[in-house]
């Protein structure tokens, strides 16, 4: 079995374009969740959220060059991510016209909502209209699910396992678990993984008719995600991307590469939308065996694990989900590690949450520190029965000594998957 490890990181937040602006977001507790007037015109419930800003991006001349510029946002964000975590990770960017193709490497790139915005701006009214003719020949690779790791073996001439994933908001940490298990077994050295998701009119309406998003704050932007807080009413839709270079060990350390993590493993599972889960709603007993199977799956003791990176979306699932934690690990009070939610910053970028919050959850190992859960003063009533208030932290914690850490994400559909990272110890 190979050991794998963290060698690059690529991001596209709404508060930050790159690692090390996200970076500095995070450490500063920063958000730039906005009032959206396009959603104030459509007459949406929740009119804020947040959108990358791409416009400047370094990568954006390979969106030109490999002729991507009406591409789906998704694939856009990816490819900037991508790029980015490639570089980080100290590999060469091929010559456009290079013959050879790097067989040991591939890209799992997920999506919860895909290519939408392209159907709705462009294939549906197109058609209906009877104007096939002008959807172009490039319509396909504009709008195909796995167009971001497609879109990205274009550039990089990368030639192991391509796909694409969805499982709604778990699409993130399952691919990332996917490719490690890919490299672990032998199958490849190096995989991108994560998942992108588009800043879509089209994609966002559907959670506000579920009435899931929050109403309350249209005029109050960066007060709207309030995970954990008893005061929380529905999470903030956001947009971005998180991709992360995994490599087998032996092989970063041969070419000197940056390591940020080891992936010790992970679990995935579904509740099977009974016992009280459903559709829309986690089953505790899935989440509490996805969280204990985790811990089997790597020899880890509860009481090993220094920091939970939480799924934490801003709603009265929230008090579920600690109480699930609490069960899993059998830890209550002062002895419940600490816990935060990057959604309180970024609000819920969907199938791209658990790649970006694991992004995050990966550089606060790396930088040992602890970012805020922002708007949680008023922590639910609920969750202040199991866990010590000091464990959810208001503040950025600097200098902290953190070996291993937990990152977990849950989606409609009651799907789970739970990674935990810790140092490298060679």
């Amino acid at each position: 079995m190979k050991r794998v490890v963290v060698t690059g990181i690529g991001v596209v937040a709404s508060n930050g374009l790159g690692k090390t602006e996200f970076t500095n977001a995070l450490i500063n507790g920063k958000s730039r969740i906005k009032h959206i007037a396009e959603l104030e015109e459509l007459e949406f419930g929740c009119q804020i959220g947040g959108i990358p800003d791409i416009s400047k991006s370094i990568f954006n001349s390979y969106i030109e060059l490999y002729g991507m510029q009406t591409a789906s946002l998704m694939i856009q964000y990816a490819v900037i991510a991508g790029l980015e975590a490639w570089l980080d990770a100290k590999l060469p960017i091929p010559l456009h016209d290079s013959k050879e193709v790097d067989y040991n490497s591939g890209a799992i790139i997920g999506s919860g909502m895909g290519t939408i915005d392209v159907y709705g701006n462009r294939v549906i009214p197109l058609t209906n209209n009877k104007n096939i003719k002008r959807l172009r020949s490039t319509i396909v690779e504009n709008c195909m699910i796995s167009g971001g790791s497609a879109s990205l073996s274009s550039i990089l001439a990368i030639g192991n396992q391509l796909t694409s994933n969805s499982s709604a908001c778990n699409s993130g940490a399952e691919a990332i678990l996917m490719a490690y298990e890919r490299i672990k077994y032998g199958k490849a050295t190096r995989m991108l993984a994560g998942s992108s998701e588009a800043y879509s009119v089209w994609s966002w309406s559907q959670f506000d008719a579920l009435r899931v998003t929050t109403r309350k704050h249209n005029n109050e932007p960066e007060k709207g995600s309030r995970p954990m807080s008893e005061s929380a009413s529905g999470f903030v839709p956001s947009a971005g991307a998180g991709i992360i270079i995994l490599e087998e060990l032996q092989s970063a350390l041969k070419r000197n590469a940056p390591v940020y993590a080891e992936l010790i493993g992970g679990y995935i599972n579904s509740g099977g939308q009974r016992n009280g889960g459903s559709m829309t709603a986690p089953s505790t007993e899935g989440v509490i065996k996805c969280i204990k199977g985790a811990l089997y799956e790597t020899n880890t003791k509860p009481k090993e694990i220094n920091f939970i990176s939480g799924h934490l979306s801003s709603t009265m699932a929230d008090t579920l989900e600690i109480e699930n934690w609490s069960k899993a690990l059998e830890l209550t009070g002062n002895n419940f590690p600490i816990i935060n939610s990057t959604k309180s910053l970024i609000g819920h970028s969907l199938g791209a949450a658990g790649s970006i919050e694991c992004i995050a959850a990966i550089l606060q190992l790396h930088h040992q520190f602890i970012h805020p859960s922002v708007n949680c003063e008023d922590i639910h009533p609920q969750i202040e029965k199991i866990v010590n208030k000091n464990c959810i932290p208001q503040h950025t914690i600097q200098n902290i000594s953190l070996n291993c850490i937990v990152k977990a994400s849950f989606g409609f559909g009651d799907v789970n998957t739970c990674l935990i990272f810790k140092k490298l110890n060679k």
